[in-house]
């Protein structure tokens, strides 16, 4: 009895899967980093809004709780204790405090970046301003 060496088929596809997950696992994760990425980025943006909001609220009952502008700078970052102080940009529009009627804007702002891999893709500001008029 002779053996006769095993032949390789040039058509097999054994570790096509293998291959085709290697090509395709590095795209799968970028991707998925840059889902986290962006949903970090808005949840900042909700943050300020909601800062904005309280912000503006101090503001408009100012008049009859004798608040001043530094009381609603802390009204914000009291709402936006998640995020870094350091970066948080506020602004209250001066506004006439005994006047009803007279419009308070609160702007807040705080920086953003996307990375991926080392890579800044988008940065800048996200900025969030609230108008409300006092009671």
């Amino acid at each position: 009895m002779t053996s006769h060496p095993r032949r390789h088929r040039i058509t097999a596809d054994d570790g096509q899967t293998a291959v085709e997950f290697a090509l395709v696992a590095p795209l799968l994760v970028v991707l998925l980093l840059a889902v986290i990425q962006v949903g970090l980025a808005f949840n900042h943006y909700v943050t300020l809004t909601d800062a904005a909001r309280a912000g503006a609220r101090k503001a408009v009952v100012a008049r009859f709780s004798g608040a001043s502008i530094g009381d609603v700078e802390q009204a914000v970052r009291s709402a936006a204790s998640d995020l870094d102080q350091t970066q948080l940009g506020i602004q209250v529009a001066d506004p006439t405090w005994n006047i009803p009627g007279s419009d308070v804007t609160v702007t807040v702002t705080y920086p953003y970046s996307i990375g991926l891999l080392g890579w800044v893709v988008a940065s800048g500001n996200l900025t969030s301003t609230m108008t409300e008029r006092l009671e």
